[in-house]
């Protein structure tokens, strides 16, 4: 199987890839089953189970708001984040749900939405099921959904068949590995980049490639620049300060001064970090790259290729994506990017790795560089667990964005130091990330039951 690109960077809302945008995406889903099976009409009750992380962290990921727009046919990549705050309100005020904005029923958030937090479902972390109800009480449909990183929603009969939503069939270099991969471009003659968008261009344009990819850096970039633009109080209890303008504010004035500090790059590359990350604290419009909780690495090193490598281009940017998404696509189809099932070296882990192969590619390094840029990035944040303070994705997630950003850069110039060939594989390091998370206790796995979480006070 070979994920597209476009499965990885996906523009949604905060404060979770997996705990807002994919609730938010399977509640829809099921809104639009009841339809297509002449069953919405005759739903007088929706209810929703939510199990395991979903159910842990739920509150402070958003989940119960995302399912609540869901419900209402409200999509991660189309939903206003002004326009939700008063849809939420004016759902929990009236008592009555909107499905998919035409057929309306009572909703009583505290009987209609459950949280299971000591039960998990067979397949994953997070999992939720969704129920209909006639007027009589009689079972109209129930269906279960997983959320398995990145956005990502799988019903459980297509996990069941084993085939992973979002993936390319019939591309013309298919691979399973990265020796795989290397070995398919090294026999075309082909450039990582170019083998990524002849595979994205089995099921599109050129053209409309690169419209979606320069929709992609648009979003970032916008990101950045919100962040960087908001003062305020983060939202949740944690009394978070937003840092990113006024470290960009001191970054402004004082850049003759800093233009003799070596390491002065790197403070503008942390700042656009924690900014996109404080905009998805605050569940502002973000891209999952690959996830919610590590959408502040890539674009931070997007931004330090655009700014500060000479010669940088938008045709460089498309390359960078193309070739992070290729390596995003290895970590999610040999193991995971849900910080649910292998804890944040899944996310911010797999961010460093790909942003580090994007940076290489374009900063001009071989295929084989690119390999090892992408195993030094995973390799460094191996055993990274995912413990959010109050179950908000703030305390460590924000600052943690800032260093996976520096290590990605600092990955792509040891790679390009040297010549390709190294000890340990990307392949190798993927499967250790794999047995890593498997081994990891529930505890660091986004529950918000161990780590930080439980040894800083919440409020």
């Amino acid at each position: 199987m070979t994920t597209s690109v476009f499965e990885l960077f996906k523009i949604g809302v905060g404060p979770s890839s997996s705990h807002t945008m994919g609730p938010m995406t399977a509640a829809c889903d099921f809104i639009e089953r009841l339809r297509q099976e002449s069953l919405i009409g005759r739903a007088a009750r929706i209810s929703t189970d939510l199990y395991g992380s979903l159910a842990l962290t739920g509150k402070g990921h958003a989940t119960d708001r995302a399912v609540l727009l869901g419900l209402s046919g409200c999509r991660p990549d189309n939903v206003c984040p002004d326009a939700a705050d008063q849809m939420i309100d004016e759902i929990r005020t009236a008592g009555r749900l909107m499905l998919a904005g035409r057929w309306a029923v009572n909703y009583d958030e505290s009987r209609d939405l459950r949280y299971h937090q000591r039960e998990r479902l067979p397949y994953h972390s997070n999992g939720m099921r969704f129920s209909a109800e006639d007027q009589n009480g009689s079972a109209l449909c129930s269906k279960i959904f997983y959320s398995v990183g990145g956005g990502a929603v799988v019903d459980e009969a297509t996990i069941v068949a084993n085939a992973p939503p979002g993936t390319l069939d019939d591309v013309p270099y298919p691979f399973n590995s990265s020796a795989e991969l290397l070995a398919r471009a090294q026999e075309a003659g082909l450039a990582l980049d170019e083998l990524a968008l002849a595979n994205e261009m089995a099921l599109r344009s050129k053209a409309a490639v690169s419209a979606r990819l320069e929709a992609i850096v648009a979003a970032m970039s916008a990101c950045i620049d919100r962040g960087i633009s908001r003062q305020g109080t983060l939202p949740g209890g944690l009394n978070v300060e937003r840092r990113a303008f006024d470290i960009h504010a001191k970054l402004l004035a004082r850049q003759e001064a800093t233009a003799i500090d070596p390491l002065w790059v790197f403070d503008w590359v942390s700042v656009w970090a924690l900014s996109v990350n404080e905009e998805n604290a605050a569940g502002g419009r973000v891209v999952t790259a690959p996830t919610n909780g590590a959408a502040g690495i890539i674009p931070a090193v997007l931004r330090y290729y655009k700014w500060f490598v000479p010669g940088a281009s938008e045709e460089g940017a498309h390359r960078f994506l193309l070739v992070a998404g290729l390596v995003g696509s290895l970590f999610r189809e040999n193991a995971s990017i849900s910080g649910a099932e292998v804890g944040c070296q899944g996310e911010v882990g797999v961010a460093c790795s790909m942003a580090a192969a994007g940076l290489t590619s374009v900063l001009g390094g071989t295929n084989a560089q690119i390999e090892n840029a992408a195993e030094i990035g995973m390799e460094h944040n191996l055993g990274l667990t995912c413990d959010p303070v109050g179950g908000l994705v703030q305390i460590p997630c924000i600052e943690r964005n800032a260093m996976g950003a520096i290590k990605a850069i600092e990955a792509a110039r040891l790679a390009l130091l040297g010549n390709g060939i190294h000890r340990v594989s990307l392949d190798q390091v993927i499967e250790t990330m794999r047995r890593t998370g498997a081994d990891m206790s529930e505890r660091y796995k986004e529950t918000s039951l161990g780590g930080l979480a439980v040894n800083v006070v919440a409020c």
